[in-house]
């Protein structure tokens, strides 16, 4: 019976375990491939929807001062706010334009007032920015005022923008992003800050009823959920370990840092 039971280990489940073994360890090394992969496809799609975050911002602090501290009124400026877009019309290096301009000025002062650019504008150019009569020409420096939604992520130069994408973690469901706003004093200059955060996963604390042992945790998958939860924590902790945010992030409310992403 032994020859037997050998040729069966030998021919049967020798092979059987080899497979096994075989595919545990190209499982083993193709794991942290695949992780490393999908992570990459996902931080794409989240530091574009950052990227957005920071447009909208620039134009909200050039229209109020400050930064929005959250997604709500960053998406009510989307939809019904305004920015200043200035222009400027001819070129100084046309000296007869220039001369025009001078004379106009001067036919219109009412002692110390003077007709604005704007108005010379309205008199002597079509809305489109002709002149009315092509052979005056004037300089001029406009400001008009355009919706946010035609200027800031329009739907002509971005057909795949959605506004509501700026409040949510993308890959999680309903989790939102981390806002924050703040205006500090920096060398006597105050200076409004803001930073918009799209976590890999957080972490939780839990109650700790001993104070001799570290306080529990876990982490709560956000722009990775799904994925291996075990490479998301060893993530995690790295980052955390060489003092780098654990996900994606644009601004800071701690220092200014010209609004960069740590992805830049």
């Amino acid at each position: 019976m032994k020859p037997v039971i050998t040729k069966v280990l030998t021919y049967a489940v020798l092979p059987i375990c080899i497979i096994v073994l075989a595919y545990f360890c190209v499982d083993s090394i193709m794991r942290p491939v695949k992780f490393n992969e999908e992570k990459a496809s996902r931080e794409q799609v989240a530091i574009q929807i950052l990227k957005d975050i920071r447009t909208l911002q620039v134009g909200f602090k050039s229209t109020y001062g400050h930064f929005s501290p959250n997604a709500d009124s960053l998406m009510w400026f989307y939809d019904n706010g305004y920015v200043e877009v200035i222009k400027q019309i001819g070129s100084k290096d046309d000296s007869l334009a220039m001369l025009n301009t001078e004379k106009l000025k001067k036919k219109f002062q009412r002692g110390k007032k003077t007709i604005s650019d704007e108005e010379l504008f309205q008199q002597y150019y079509n809305e489109d920015g002709t002149p009315k009569d092509p052979d005056f020409t004037l300089v001029l420096t406009t400001t008009t005022k355009i919706p946010v939604k035609d200027t800031l992520c329009s739907p002509k130069n971005r057909p795949d923008f959605k506004i509501s994408s700026i409040k949510y973690i993308p890959f999680s469901g309903k989790d939102t992003i981390i806002y924050a706003a703040e205006i500090k004093t920096v060398s006597g200059v105050k200076v409004p800050l803001f930073e918009a955060c799209i976590p890999y996963a957080e972490k939780v604390m839990l109650p700790n009823d001993d104070p001799k042992k570290a306080a529990p945790y876990y982490y709560q998958e956000r722009l990775l959920k799904g994925m291996n939860h075990q490479l998301i924590v060893n993530l995690c902790e790295e980052r955390l370990d060489t003092e780098r945010y654990p996900g994606l992030k644009v601004g800071s409310v701690t220092a200014p840092n010209n609004n960069a992403g740590n992805w830049e």
